[in-house]
């Protein structure tokens, strides 16, 4: 039977780790253990780990230390934190610094089997993104020299003093959390948590609750209060991505609580204001969505107070180079000495490829690479299948294309001079100054298109 995904129990209980591990195993998870968080530290270095379920107090590490060593280390690996009733303000703390959930003791085998589904389900789909999280070389991932990307980098230098709402879109894969991340480092917020909640990984039923909150007995399983991420978001980011995903009927209230900064925990009848600032990210087309009926026209209209949208790999050609660079000497680190450079052709091939899966799929065919690579230069023959049946652009291909540059060109320019001369009834001064050009300039281009007054 094919694993449900890997779980770490960090338990100094023996008896505990047990427990969970049975009830985890039957539902096809493949259990990990450690008695503190030194032994899950070693654990998380030499396996591959889906999510770390962790006691609060433990010897030598506690539970905390242990979430402040992964968001270093192991920043994508979602942490759930076991705690007893008494020590639940220390488990608010924790997910404020990260933590993905917590379960207090004694559990309900429900809610633990609930909360692990979906912080695996969440790993699933970032691994889907753009794997680098927060580390010394994710922002460069965001510099460049293409066109495309600068005009990305002026938006979030306008868009981050400020508090409006911001709808950042992009194809999966192309750093639209990195986007969000960067506009929470330089904004007034950035003291507060920056608190991420994937959207496509929670089933409707739990929506609201996710995110506002519930009280003690307002369903069942309800077993104590809990916060929501937009009480845990106060003073900081709350970063809905997937926001396409959000059912219709979790979109009302949404809205309600945007409009008025404040919320209802599910089962309270208290008015909990909140302060924060809200980025949003989809791969989706929204506006379509509106149209279909999928998503509020209200909403929509809310959330893209400033969007901002990350282009795609095959948009940004120009900075192939430097990000394929920049993984070679992530990877050559990680696995050991590894080549020093990238071969001409080899950068020819990476350069024509269109990256459907845009950075995270350069990342991994770069780290493929370097496995693969004997020399001192990554090779052709190191890349992935269809990268090594591309033919590089000749002479000749690069001539035709200039040409249909030119002439789409010359075409483009003759129908807005035409157009301007319209809207001047043939007034050539004043076409002249619509397009931006002299008298004498728009006269020559209308002897060369042969545009008669």
């Amino acid at each position: 039977m094919k694993s449900a995904g890997s779980v770490l129990i960090v338990e100094n209980e023996a008896n505990m780790r047990r427990v969970l591990g049975t009830l985890l195993r039957r539902d096809g998870y493949e259990i990990l253990e450690a008695a503190d968080g030194i032994e899950a530290l070693d654990e998380l270095a030499r396996s591959h780990v889906d999510c770390v379920i962790s006691d609060l107090r433990m010897p030598r590490m506690n539970g905390l230390e242990l979430l402040a060593a992964m968001r270093r280390t192991r920043a994508a690996v979602p942490m759930i934190l076991l705690t007893a009733f008494g020590t639940i303000g220390s488990a608010v703390e924790a997910l404020k610094h990260g933590a993905h959930d917590y379960l207090t003791k004694p559990f309900d085998p429900a809610e633990v089997k609930q909360v692990v589904a979906k912080a695996v389900r969440t790993r699933v789909l970032e691994l889907a993104e753009t794997s680098s999280g927060p580390g010394d070389d994710s922002a460069q991932l965001l510099t460049g020299l293409s066109p495309a990307l600068r005009k990305v980098e002026r938006l979030i230098e306008r868009v981050a003093p400020t508090s409006a709402t911001v709808l950042i879109t992009g194809e999966t894969g192309t750093g639209k959390e990195l986007v969000a991340r960067r506009i929470h480092a330089d904004s007034e917020f950035q003291r507060g948590p920056f608190v991420k909640v994937n959207c496509a990984a929670i089933p409707e039923s739990l929506f609201e609750s996710e995110l506002f909150g519930y009280e003690k007995g307002a369903f069942t399983g309800a077993g104590t209060r809990k916060p929501g991420r937009f009480e845990l978001a106060e003073s900081g980011t709350l970063f809905l991505d997937e926001i396409g995903e959000i059912p219709l009927s979790a979109q009302p209230k949404l809205l309600r609580a945007l409009q008025e900064a404040s919320f209802f925990r599910v089962g309270g009848t208290r008015t909990i204001k909140v302060r924060l600032r809200l980025i949003s990210a989809t791969n989706r087309e929204l506006g379509e969505e509106v149209a279909r009926g999928n998503f509020r026209a209200d909403l929509f209209y809310r959330l893209c107070v400033l969007p901002i949208h990350v282009p795609a790999l095959r948009e940004r050609r120009e900075d192939i180079e430097a990000l394929a660079s920049l993984f070679l000497e992530r990877f050559s680190r990680t696995h050991g000495d590894g080549p020093l450079g990238i071969e001409a052709r080899t950068l020819d091939a990476l350069r024509a490829y269109d990256w459907p899966g845009n950075i995270r799929e350069l990342e991994n065919a770069i780290e493929r690479a370097v496995l693969l690579c004997d020399g001192p230069e990554l090779t052709l023959e190191t890349l992935p299948e269809p990268l090594q049946q591309l033919q590089p652009r000749g002479p000749a291909d690069c001539g035709k294309l200039r040409e249909l540059v030119r002439r789409e060109t010359a075409r483009i320019e003759r129908q807005a001079i035409v157009e301007a001369l319209a809207a001047t009834e043939g007034n050539v001064t004043h076409a002249a100054r619509r397009l931006g050009l002299s008298r004498r300039g728009l006269q020559l281009k209308l002897k060369e298109f042969q545009i008669e007054r």
